[in-house]
Parts: structure tokens; C-alpha cells; sequence
């Protein structure tokens, strides 16, 4: 007993040291609705085991592995503090109290984390513990009982009046533990009979979890026979709708058994809820911290030779250079800013002769993002329905490709193999990457100036969708198709050995790192990179629009920015130059021109590339080439755009 006495006394202190008192005395007072009578009232109290601990080490024992036997002393001191401070006159009893601890944290150690690939997965007995995982599956918010009031029907009984008997919801009860009518009264063992006028209702909404290791098979990482199951979270109240299908949580809670007979399923009582990101191994390696000295003479040549050399074990360097910096690019800017939930997305179609070569360009690409999703035309790409099985009288969502892939890359592949409407509903979750065969573009396909105005059986609304349009036609060329054949043949045979000497050799890895590294950059655009998009996109819009009779929306602008703020984080910069607006302006240009026609813009097929990078020679040609095509873009936009002389001078 003096046990209990010290413990509740330490919980006092606590609860006065960490404003919970005054914060009790603020929440009664939303109760004091003199039409408002319910048979239990409902608290929620903020705990930091760290300071609880430094209070009384017993009582933060208690809380971390008997939070049952803690909420019940802390709903002992409240109920006190209630009555004695005469702050809530319909409180009669300490049942109608019902306290709620909500965890800040869990110590970082072994004891207190669940491993969803682990087993078994209940502790004995229950406490809380931290778990972190992917969002598969949720349920819409339905409604479960809080608790309720019971009156004993022997009139003879103090217990058929008042609010003696009151059941509350705990941790892993099912809805029948709460309320049912086979309860018999504690004082005549009479039994009881639920008063339902009083039957406090909450919300509740069921959310699969599983381990974040599955976004390797996702992602066709890993070839293995490893089945990951999820682990169903129940969340109620203030946390429905704190989580979202294909976001990463980390989650405290308390696992427990659920019995449904005659089935027990494992389940867990979510106790709070964060966004969470894990931490991937960011750094420029010193083989990439050497490349970027040697050419920081140019704004241009460090994006340049990473493409270059980038998947080398899939197409030999030199070729679909353009495809590459793209898909760099793409990976650098789709992220999610965890803080205020925007998604940066960067969507690509590849129009291509050999959709082989790219497909598997694409796949090894995949690896390195951070959410990678390869869909296949035969799964669901949005969300499917089905019956819950745990008895909550809803259907549960499941998340398809694009979900699962939120704030990632979805990689939907050859676009010939999809119904048109599911293509139609594609949307912005995360970035798209498909290809799709030169033969199905009907039009002018090989005229390098006119560009493709006739899309073909691909309508021009999913074109637009996408964004960015690239044209490999690398495969055209006899020389290409040798070397592309030799490459492949000596992967085969010397999948080990490096084939290109002179070539800097950059392992997946290094990449990873440095994909990972570019994309938490923080990136400001500058005056002359923010002119150059303006002018660009007012000066295409006017000539498109009276040429063409094409509008230019404003998604334009906004995958200008995108691109030009994906090569900055690319070349390891954290303000946008003008350099990097030009890279912008060549990929859009080249993308318009394959969907509407030339523009009064000239610019060839292969701007961004213009020439070939195997020597430092070719790299000094290019950066000659982009200042050129630099200086025809300021001259397009001193023409065409309206106001244009106010920040370009004619020279």
C-alpha cells in the first residue's frame, strides 16, 4: 500500500513538472456542458519515459513494460485531482475517468523495438514498443465503443444506480470485451444491464504495416523465395487518418493477441505515429569528390561524365547519354518533403527502337531510388478493394503500384502493354518511367527536325501527362548496334572484369550514395536562372500558340524548374545557375518537338549531347556547343517573349 501511495505521489510530481496538470485543468473544462452527460470522460496525457524516470526510476519501469498497471495510477491521481479541484461535477466515480498515456519516444535498444520480419511477435506481457514499415493497406474510419455504463437490474443493489460498473476499452479487446450482456454485478453478482444512452462512441480505422525490406521486392531487387507478412495496426481517435497508403511510419504501440473465435491474430494498438524516412547512406565518395575538382572549371562536365558512366553493366558509355541524365535527374528530384507532404515527382517516356536495352536501363536505375516500384500490367496500379477480416464491418483498401510507390519511382515500363484506361488514370503520387516502341508512333518518326507531330495510337493528353519525352535512336547506327552488341556478349562471358580502361569506373554503390546525397540538397533558384525559365516558357508559349495553335500550360514552368533544380542537386550545388536552366530549356525544347513540331527555337535532337565525351577534348567541344545554343536561347527569348528587353540586353 505505501508502495501505491509513492507511485501515485511520483506520478503527481511528474504530471506538475511537465504541464500535464494544467493541461488536465484545460481539458475539463470542455466537459463542464451542463447537457453534456456521458459515463466516461476521456484524457490523454503526454509521457516521456526519460523524465518520468528521473522522477521515480520504479514508476518508469512501470510505464515501459506495465502500462496497464501505469494508466491505472495515473487515472487514480487525475480522478483525485478532479475532485478535489472540483473541476468536473459529473464525475462521480474514478471509472469515468479514462486515461490515455501517449508515448514520446521508447529507449533505443533491442528490448523495446519489433522487427515485423521477426518472430514471434507478441510480448508477455504487454508493452509498448517502436516498429517502423510501409502503409500496404487501410480501412476507412468506423466507430467502436469508448466504453459504456452498466446498471445492475437488482433494484435492491447501490450498483443499479450511478456509475459503478463502466466498461473501457483496453488494448487488443475486441468489440464484444467492451460491451455484451453476460457482465454480472461485483457486489450481488446480479447481472448487469448495458444503460445505452451512455455508450461513449470513438473512431477507429485498421492500417497494414509491413517491413520496409519489401520495397526490394517491389522493386525486383531480390529474386528469393522471402515472403514478407504485414501487421495489422489499429488506430483510434486523434491518430485516424494520421497515416497515408505508400508512406513509411514509425510507429509505438502495443502488440497484442486478438481473439476471434476460433481464430487469435496478432495485431497492434497504435499508441503514436510519425512520418519516417530510413537512413540511407548519403556521401560523395572520394572517387566522385576528385571527378567533381577536375571539373569544377565547367558547370557542365561533372553531370556530363556521370551520365556518361553511368550502367555500364547495361549499355556501353557513349550511348542514350540523354536517357541517362534523365533518369539521374528523375531520381534526384522525386522525393517527398516529409514536413509539409509535398511530392517532387519527374515523369519520363522513352520513345526507342530497342525497348530491351532501355527497359533494362530502366530496371537497374530503379535500384537506386529511394521508394522503386516496377509495376506489371497484370497487378492493380491504384488501389483494390477487398472484405476486412478483422470483423470491423468495412472493406479494406489495398495499395497498387503508384501507391506503394509514393514519393519514389514507379517504373510502368512498355506502354503497348496496358489498357487505355488505366494509362488515362494515371496521376501525380510519384514518378512514372515508361517506354514505348518508335514503330507505334505513326508520323514523321525520323525526321530530326520536324520532329513527331503525329503521336499515333498514344493519345497526346498521356503524352503531356508525362512530362518529359526522350527519343533514343542511338540504335540506328551500325557502329552503335556493334558496340552495343559487344558490350552485352562480354557481360555475359566477364560479367566481373571492366571493360572500358579509359572510362572512370564508378561503382553502383558510389552512385546510390551520391543520388541519395544530391537528393536532400536544398536548392535555391538565382535571378538569371529564374529570367532564363520565365523568358523561355513566355517565349514558347507565344510562338507555339500562334504557330501551332498548341497551349503551353503552366505544368511547363513548373518541369522547367523541376529539371533545372534536379542538375543543381546533381552537380552538388545548392543554388540554381543559369547553366542549369539551359539544360532545362534543351531537354523541354527537345520534348516539345517530339510532341507538337519545331519550334522557332532550332535546336538538333541531341543538344544536350552534342558530340562524344570520350576525351577531355570532347568534353571542352560540348561545353563550346552549349554556350552556342546558350546564346540562341537568350536570342529566342529577346524576340518572342513579351518584356524580354527589360532583362536581356540585345548583345
Amino acid at each position: 500500500m505505501a508502495d501505491i501511495v509513492s507511485l501515485k505521489e511520483s506520478v503527481l510530481v511528474y504530471l506538475d513538472r511537465s504541464g500535464g496538470l494544467q493541461k488536465l485543468v484545460e481539458d475539463c473544462k470542455s466537459f463542464n456542458d451542463p447537457q453534456q452527460v456521458e459515463a466516461m470522460y476521456r484524457f490523454c496525457i503526454v509521457v516521456n519515459p526519460s523524465d518520468v524516470i528521473e522522477v521515480d526510476p520504479e514508476l518508469g519501469d512501470c510505464v515501459l513494460h506495465d502500462p496497464l498497471r501505469a494508466t491505472a495510477l495515473f487515472q487514480s491521481v487525475c480522478f483525485l485531482t478532479i475532485k478535489t479541484l472540483s473541476l468536473v461535477e459529473k464525475i462521480h466515480t474514478e471509472s469515468q475517468v479514462n486515461i490515455i498515456l501517449r508515448f514520446t519516444y521508447l529507449p533505443p535498444f533491442p528490448e523495446y523495438t519489433l522487427d515485423l520480419c521477426s518472430y514471434p511477435r507478441v510480448f508477455s506481457p504487454m508493452r509498448p514498443v517502436s516498429m517502423e514499415g510501409l502503409v500496404i493497406a487501410m480501412t476507412r474510419v468506423t466507430k467502436y465503443t469508448q466504453g459504456a455504463r452498466f446498471l445492475c437490474t437488482n433494484d435492491d443493489c447501490p450498483c443499479s444506480t450511478g456509475f459503478h460498473h463502466i466498461r473501457v476499452h483496453a488494448p487488443g479487446a475486441t468489440e464484444s470485451a467492451t460491451v455484451r450482456n453476460d457482465f454480472t454485478c461485483m457486489i450481488c453478482n446480479s447481472q448487469l444491464k448495458e444503460d445505452v444512452k451512455f455508450r461513449v462512441l470513438g473512431d477507429k480505422q485498421l492500417v497494414e504495416l509491413i517491413h520496409v525490406k519489401a520495397q526490394n521486392v517491389l522493386a525486383a531487387q531480390q529474386q528469393s523465395t522471402l515472403r514478407y507478412q504485414s501487421v495489422t495496426l489499429f488506430l483510434r481517435d486523434e491518430l485516424c487518418n494520421s497515416m497515408r497508403i505508400g508512406r513509411l511510419y514509425r510507429v509505438l504501440g502495443i502488440p497484442a493477441h486478438v481473439h476471434q473465435w476460433p481464430n487469435i491474430t496478432c495485431s497492434v494498438e497504435a499508441n503514436s505515429v510519425q512520418l519516417w524516412e530510413p537512413e540511407y547512406p548519403h556521401k560523395v565518395s572520394a572517387s566522385f569528390q576528385d571527378l567533381f575538382k577536375a571539373t569544377s572549371s565547367s558547370p557542365w562536365r561533372f553531370s556530363a561524365i556521370l551520365a556518361h558512366c553511368f550502367g555500364l553493366n547495361v549499355a556501353p558509355p557513349g550511348l542514350y547519354n540523354t536517357l541517362k541524365l534523365a533518369v539521374l535527374l528523375s531520381l534526384v528530384q522525386s522525393s517527398t518533403d516529409a514536413k509539409d507532404k509535398i511530392f517532387h515527382n519527374l515523369d519520363l517516356l522513352v520513345v526507342t527502337t530497342d525497348t530491351l536495352i532501355v527497359h533494362r536501363l530502366m530496371a537497374y536505375s530503379l535500384s537506386l531510388a529511394c521508394h522503386g516500384v516496377r509495376h506489371h500490367s497484370s497487378g492493380e496500379m491504384f488501389a483494390s478493394l477487398s472484405r476486412d477480416e478483422h470483423g470491423a464491418g468495412t472493406a479494406n483498401i489495398h495499395a497498387g503500384s503508384a501507391l506503394l510507390a509514393t514519393g519514389g519511382i514507379c517504373m510502368l515500363g512498355e506502354l503497348g502493354c496496358y489498357r487505355k484506361d488505366k494509362l488515362d488514370a494515371i496521376q501525380s503520387e510519384c514518378s512514372f518511367w515508361a517506354l514505348t516502341e518508335l514503330s507505334r508512333w505513326s508520323g514523321r518518326a525520323d525526321s530530326a527536325i520536324l520532329g513527331i507531330a503525329d503521336i499515333g495510337p498514344i493519345a497526346i493528353q498521356l503524352v503531356d501527362a508525362f512530362g518529359l519525352l526522350i527519343q533514343c535512336k542511338e540504335m540506328i547506327g551500325e557502329q552503335a548496334l556493334l558496340a552495343q552488341v559487344n558490350h552485352t556478349l562480354l557481360q555475359a562471358v566477364k560479367p566481373e572484369q571492366p571493360q572500358y580502361t579509359s572510362c572512370w569506373n564508378f561503382s553502383t554503390e558510389e552512385y546510390t550514395e551520391l543520388v541519395a546525397h544530391a537528393r536532400n540538397l536544398q536548392v535555391d533558384l538565382s535571378p538569371g536562372a529564374e529570367k532564363l525559365i520565365h523568358g523561355y516558357y513566355m517565349a514558347s508559349r507565344r510562338v507555339r500558340t500562334q504557330s501551332q495553335g498548341v497551349k503551353i500550360s503552366v505544368a511547363s514552368i513548373e518541369l522547367l524548374v523541376s529539371l533545372a533544380e534536379a542538375h543543381c542537386k546533381l552537380c552538388l550545388r545548392t543554388q540554381v545557375l543559369e547553366e542549369d536552366a539551359v539544360i532545362a530549356v534543351l531537354l523541354c525544347e527537345n520534348s516539345e518537338t517530339l510532341k507538337h513540331g519545331t519550334s522557332a527555337l532550332v535546336i538538333p535532337p541531341d543538344s544536350v549531347f552534342p558530340c562524344d565525351l570520350g576525351d577531355i577534348d570532347g568534353l571542352h567541344r560540348r561545353d563550346v556547343m552549349l554556350d552556342n545554343l546558350h546564346q540562341n536561347i537568350l536570342h529566342f527569348i529577346y524576340t518572342y517573349a513579351p518584356g524580354a528587353d527589360t532583362y536581356i540586353t540585345e548583345e
